[in-house]
């Protein structure tokens, strides 16, 4: 082999050969290779894998357009020894929350070189998730928007087979150096939360991140009119199923009639975490929210349809210690329709004209396309059925526009006016609720609802324009009228060389 390598790099100036005395493993040798590298920037590529002809032309106009870029990444997919390719991975564009629970970044990795230097290189005791624990140090030393995805498939992983394949002792190590990088990332974020292998995706890590202390007030703010059957288990669920203790309870009676309505709510309000607030007027999802606001004491909202139900005790615990991070603004829930299919994963922006769910229809314990519907996430937007957010963020973005989005599309809309003033939008699976959805209120599909739903879609679509035709948590290549990431055909990305509309 000696040999050969010596014949390739005697042929070819372009190629530099190190002849290392020992084997350091995988971290040792990398840092070898970094030692003479003399270029701007360095891709990361095994030995035994392919990059397709283009890759590097797609990394250099990369830079050609943003020169400021530290850290970019592709797509990538396997290739058996036939030479047929297969398990395409289209990710999302930088996902700081879904970097979390697994190597995003991975394939093809290209790093700026002094930042690689500037970091240390490859930490030796991280074998097997070298590549992982060097991709959360060099986001950690750069910024968010000098980390860019190229949604291309740039390179071909070649499939495992045979004595290839790991040992399960190697596997437990990956895992293992897997876990501790994560972990040291928070630390240097000053984040706390505890790392363990994934309950459905075991290769992989959840981060369980603690109750803030001391746990602020959350006011739970929940709009009905009537449907006493409906808000009775939503609000016993929240005072006597949720773990998360420091709350109040907000019932916004919309103008109820049904005697068993009015009955229960005076029957709620003698407990001292509940008041029920009356609201008259048309029905205005987004007027009977902000009105609710202004009467809060708590500085963390959860905004709560009347047909949600808890499931799980530990829910706002999980939502809230997302919700406090400085760098968080919304946060959403996994909901389940009764028969555990998912309701909503979150929101995908440009399905069905404005915004649709992620995995819709999808059952609740499946885990679907590379882990997407088990881990969380930072999305575009979510659902305000269930959804939790500072106060002070809420009113820094205006709260919801009830003149012009009164019932579809106020969520998605809050949701981007958070994201415009820097805040991320985060899903979590591990908050988990049944969602009986619009059942107190039937569709919008007839009649003058039907006509408000399309004033409400013109006025997204002007608004945010050209935003809903680019979700950055989607792939362009995924299909915009699937719940399931199928294939998008043709792909909504213009590949670089295409200069011409």
């Amino acid at each position: 082999m000696r040999d050969a390598l010596r014949e390739m790099a005697g042929a070819d100036p372009r190629i530099k050969l190190v002849l290392r005395p020992e084997n350091g493993h995988i971290s040792a040798a990398s840092n070898s290779a970094l030692a003479v590298a003399s270029g701007e920037f360095v891709a990361l590529m095994d030995h035994d894998d392919i990059l397709p002809d283009h890759a590097l032309f797609e990394v250099a106009a990369a830079l050609d357009a943003d020169p400021d870029l530290d850290v970019i990444y592709s797509d990538e997919d396997h290739i058996d020894g036939d030479g047929r390719r297969n398990t395409p991975y289209f990710k999302s564009d930088f996902n700081p929350d879904l970097l979390l629970g697994h190597n995003l970044v991975s394939h093809l990795g290209v790093y700026r070189r002094a930042l690689l230097e500037r970091i240390g290189g490859f930490r030796l005791g991280f074998e097997g998730s070298q590549d992982y624990d060097l991709a959360l140090r060099a986001v950690d030393a750069s910024a968010p928007e000098r980390v860019h995805h190229i949604p291309a498939v740039l390179y071909h992983w070649r499939s495992a087979t045979g004595t290839d394949t790991f040992s399960e002792a190697s596997l437990q190590r990956c895992i293992a150096a897997a876990q501790r990088a994560v972990a040291d990332h928070l630390e240097r974020r000053g984040h706390a939360g505890e790392v363990a292998s994934h309950p459905a995706l075991p290769n992989w890590q959840r981060v369980r991140r603690p109750r803030p202390d001391p746990a602020p007030l959350v006011s739970v703010i929940v709009p009905t009119k009537d449907r006493a059957e409906l808000v009775r288990p939503c609000v016993d669920g929240l005072l006597n199923r949720t773990a998360y203790s420091n709350i109040e309870v907000l019932i916004v009676d919309h103008q109820s009639t049904e005697p068993s309505a009015l009955a229960l709510f005076a029957e709620l309000a003698r407990d001292p975490r509940v008041r029920v607030l009356p609201h008259a007027g048309p029905f205005n999802y987004s007027a009977i929210n902000n009105a609710a606001v202004l009467q809060v004491r708590g500085s963390v909202l959860a905004l709560l349809n009347n047909d949600i139900d808890v499931i799980a005790p530990d829910w706002l615990d999980e939502m809230v210690a997302l919700a406090v991070l400085p760098e968080v603004g919304a946060v959403g829930a996994k909901l389940l329709y009764p028969d555990d299919r998912v309701q909503h994963a979150g929101v995908i922006l440009g399905a069905g004209g404005v915004a649709g769910h992620f995995f819709h229809g999808l059952h609740a314990d499946d885990g679907s396309y590379f882990g997407r519907a088990a881990l969380v996430s930072t999305v575009a937007a979510v659902t305000a059925a269930c959804l939790v957010v500072r106060r002070a963020v809420f009113d820094e973005v205006g709260g919801f526009d009830a003149e012009n989005l009164p019932v579809a599309f106020n969520d998605v809309d809050l949701c981007l006016k958070i994201r415009a003033r820097g805040y991320r939008n985060v899903w979590t699976p591990h908050a988990c609720l049944y969602h009986h959805e619009s059942v107190s209120r039937g569709s919008d599909l007839e009649g003058e609802r039907l006509r408000r739903f399309q004033r409400e879609v013109e006025f997204m679509q002007h608004k945010w324009g050209s935003d809903l035709d680019a979700d950055p948590f989607y792939n362009p290549n995924l299909d915009l009228a699937s719940a399931d990431f199928a294939l998008a055909f043709p792909p909504r990305r213009r590949k670089p060389w295409h200069t011409t509309p």
